[in-house]
């Protein structure tokens, strides 16, 4: 860009990224199918790290609508300059979550084998603890009494019903977000801005109380006798935190690239701050969960801690807090440390692989049972799906008249935003 008003800017999506995204899908796509062609326990690490890396991808891309919308209702001005970096990722929401369902139906219907207690039984590959056939049905062998108690939720039609449901009505709202913005550069006024707004709210109300119904759902049912009333809240935090610092680290690589020239070292300082902020609101929730358990010391819930306490967990489990909650207090606790950009930029990597882990934590033991180490399905499942964001998000990115929404009522003060 020749000058600091010269907003018809496009993103052109080319060279090394589009390359490498693709040869990350490809190297996912090999790991998925090695996975199930080595057959055994290789089968259900497979299922389990779909099922993680699908729930992440949702996440990220449900972070990006929680982002436009909160910055919608607080008819906050400093985010409009780059508000097109989320709404990019509202817009790959749909792929998302139909990957997500068609990975929770595989895992859902596809059975295997175990030994249990002594005696064979035959389970699906994701939700046995809920969905395993007779568990309830009284007078079945494998009749579950807190099972039966917690049916009217944990049933198939019940569990389908919930997902399109919810996942529908957030990608609606992402998509309808990105619509008006799009229209806004065109058609100019107020009316656009004041739709989004409407709908900024409604979204914020349906997704404050469903959010955590779609993480008790998709993760807690896993292990299906374990519950907090804590859980939802932890998995908005890590969708919140994760999902800000690949904004971040979108805005840091579209700089470097030489596009957004109008974004200066105060943006990132700001998104610096909610990095920092939301990762302590993260370590508040995942203490007050892990703590009041621990201290309550009931076999009924501490037993969700306890299978993370065996040695081949435990590592990764204290790993985790580490990564998510010292890591980003020492690296972003001073106001200068917000403004460098390399430091930015490897803190943001660092929260991606850390929730990445907070997730594994919480898929792994309930499934896997055995932590055998992170070997080709982890690795290559990882690298395949953040190939495919990459790819559907920069893409998406591309299709946009401009990567600034020329029109938006708050965009001088965005542009002229310093702290």
């Amino acid at each position: 860009m020749k000058t600091h008003n010269s907003f018809e800017e496009r993103f052109e999506f080319n060279g090394n990224a589009k390359t490498l995204s693709l040869v990350a899908i490809v190297i996912g796509v090999i790991a998925i199918a090695l996975g199930f062609i080595f057959g055994g326990e290789h089968v259900q690490r497979t299922y389990s790290n779909l099922l993680l890396m699908s729930y992440y991808f949702v996440c990220v891309c449900l972070a990006g609508v929680f982002f436009s919308a909160y910055q919608y209702v607080a008819q906050a001005g400093w985010s409009a300059s780059f508000i097109r970096i989320p709404q990019a990722f509202a817009k790959v929401l749909p792929i998302a979550s139909l990957i997500l369902i068609v990975v929770v139906t595989f895992g859902l219907f596809n059975t295997h084998e175990i030994v249990e207690h002594g005696k064979k039984e035959v389970v699906p590959y994701l939700y046995a603890h809920w969905a395993t056939h007779g568990l309830t049905i009284q007078g079945s062998e494998n009749f579950d009494p807190i099972v039966f108690g917690k049916k009217a939720f944990l049933n198939v039609p019940f569990f389908y019903g919930m997902l399109v449901v919810l996942l529908g009505a957030y990608s609606y709202f992402g998509w309808a977000m990105a619509k008006n913005s799009e229209s806004e550069d065109t058609e100019g006024g107020m009316s656009n801005y004041d739709k989004n707004f409407k709908l900024a709210c409604t979204f914020l109300v349906i997704f404050g109380f469903t959010f955590p119904i779609f993480a008790f759902g998709v993760i807690m049912s896993l292990e299906a006798h374990w519950f907090s009333t804590m859980f939802g809240w932890y998995n908005l935090a890590a969708m919140h935190v994760s999902g800000l610092a690949i904004i971040a680290l979108v805005m840091i690589y579209l700089q470097k690239k030489g596009n957004m020239g109008w974004l200066h070292i105060d943006h990132l300082h700001s998104m610096g701050k909610l990095i920092f902020g939301f990762s302590i609101f993260w370590t508040y929730v995942w203490f007050a969960q892990f703590f009041l358990t621990w201290y309550a010391n009931m076999p009924e819930e501490s037993v969700y801690f306890y299978i993370r306490w065996e040695p081949e967990y435990k590592f990764w489990f204290w790993l985790n807090i580490v990564m998510n909650f010292l890591a980003p207090l020492l690296l972003l606790m001073s106001r200068d440390a917000k403004r460098v950009t390399n430091r930015m930029m490897w803190t943001c990597i660092l929260l991606i692989a850390g929730h990445w882990l907070d997730y594994y934590i919480m898929i792994m033991p309930g499934t896997v049972k055995e932590h055998r180490g992170f070997g080709v399905e982890e690795i290559g499942t990882f690298l395949g799906f953040a190939g495919l964001f990459t790819y559907l998000m920069l893409n998406a990115l591309s299709k946009f008249n401009s990567l600034v929404p020329k029109k938006h009522p708050f965009l001088e003060e965005s542009l002229h935003h310093h702290i």
